[in-house]
């Protein structure tokens, strides 16, 4: 059936303009287009490591926000598909996850993992503190807390229709958004800082894999190329986990524990991968990883793409005046706190030596940014002091698959 477009007298009432899901979903495509061209061409954005579906998605938050304050125009888009989006990626995520990898990481991966757990906790106490100082909902914190900061932009935009819908918080995807920002320009301005401080601070060197490239320690050199065949066999396993994901979340439901579907859909990946390595080692008609891999990839950037520019574009960013002083000073106690944990427990935990120093610059992504933003701020730290493939293996590790279940476990148990 061919989509049908909305006259324009229909969209347009009473100061409220509104565009319908397949108008939507193609500006949503187009933004992503000007994201990536943006991100192309202005250094500033590649230096801090602002991910191009933000600058697009933003983009388009402002200039609605221009209408908002100058015509008295209120745009709304409609949405729909960008909730299926993000179901796509956290199976992707799943089906990518390695556990003979993650147990790899030994000692120093739970013990990174261990301390980010803590300051998850830390975060979201200090976030809900500050907001009740200032009058308002305790739970509005979370939203300069855990959600937004260690969690990125994606766990804010899963988490914002639980907190507008059913807590009553309005403005929360605003709030969680603007933290985000401030939190991924944060993370990169004090993580070489931090690192280069503790070098000085405790002489330690690299170890004796300093001569490598930074790039072989944890890079895969292996470039596979998609197939017709490849794509379509990881869209049917990522439909199985979405299927599974959704039985999975019900069963979480039943425990009394709040989180949302993409928790199931990402311990489903997981499991379906575990399952599949395990009983077609060597692969299969049906069970072919090597040959799926490269779709599963495709589809988990496109759709995470789209999902973080369908939800940043229809942000209400008008909604945020109230909260500014708010906002601006729990942040800077956020970022005062992470300083502080970094060079008071993260270093001397990892062991005091020069690949701790290293997880040290990283901790500032992993807390206030994301995995891009850690992994941009170890690379600077060793190409000017020498490689630490400890630090390589283990901090990707923590942010692309600990962080999420163990962030969503504990926003459930805070927010209620």
């Amino acid at each position: 059936m061919t989509p049908r477009l909305p006259p324009l007298h229909d969209s347009l009432r009473g100061g409220l303009f509104e565009v319908d899901a397949f108008v939507s979903f193609t500006l949503a495509i187009l933004l992503l287009f000007v994201g990536k061209g943006l991100s192309a061409r202005i250094g500033v954005l590649r230096r801090y490591g602002i991910p191009e579906p933000v600058v697009g998605g933003v983009l388009c938050a402002a200039v609605v926000c221009t209408l908002y304050y100058a015509a008295g125009l209120r745009v709304q888009f409609e949405l729909g598909a960008r909730d299926l989006l993000l179901l796509y990626f956290f199976a992707a995520l799943g089906l990518n996850s390695n556990v003979r990898a993650l147990l790899s990481g030994g000692r120093m991966l739970v013990v990174l993992t261990l301390l980010a757990a803590v300051f998850m906790v830390m975060q979201n106490g200090l976030g809900m503190t500050v907001a009740s100082l200032f009058g308002m909902d305790p739970r509005a914190g979370l939203m300069v807390g855990s959600v937004s900061l260690t969690g990125g932009v994606g766990t804010t935009m899963a988490w914002t229709p639980h907190f507008v819908e059913t807590l009553g918080l309005a403005g929360a995807g605003e709030l969680g958004l603007a933290a985000n920002m401030i939190g991924l320009i944060a993370a990169c301005v004090i993580g070489g800082p931090i690192a280069g401080w503790l070098i000085r601070r405790h002489p330690v060197m690299p170890s004796a894999d300093a001569d490598l490239e930074v790039g072989t320690l944890y890079g895969d050199e292996s470039r596979a190329r998609l197939d017709y065949y490849g794509v379509l066999l990881a869209l049917f396993w990522l439909n199985v986990a979405l299927m599974l994901g959704q039985g999975i979340g019900s069963l979480i439901g039943l425990t009394g524990l709040n989180l949302p579907a993409f928790v199931g859909c990402l311990l489903a990946g997981i499991g379906l991968r575990s399952l599949g390595d395990l009983l077609a080692p060597r692969g299969g008609r049906m069970w072919n990883y090597d040959s799926m891999q490269p779709g599963i990839a495709l589809i988990s950037d496109v759709s995470l793409g789209m999902f973080l520019t369908m939800a940043l574009m229809g942000l209400q960013l008008w909604a945020l005046q109230p909260m500014l002083g708010f906002i601006t000073v729990a942040m800077a106690l956020q970022i005062a706190m992470v300083i502080a944990f970094t060079v008071l427990v993260v270093f001397r935990v990892m062991g005091r030596d020069y690949e701790a120093a290293v997880m040290c610059s990283a901790f500032g992504g992993i807390t206030l940014g994301s995995t891009a933003t850690a992994v941009a701020n170890m690379s600077a730290v060793t190409r000017e002091y020498g490689a630490a493939p400890k630090a390589f293996l283990v901090v990707p590790l923590v942010c692309g698959f600990f962080i999420d279940l163990i962030n969503a476990v504990v926003i459930g148990l805070m927010a209620g």
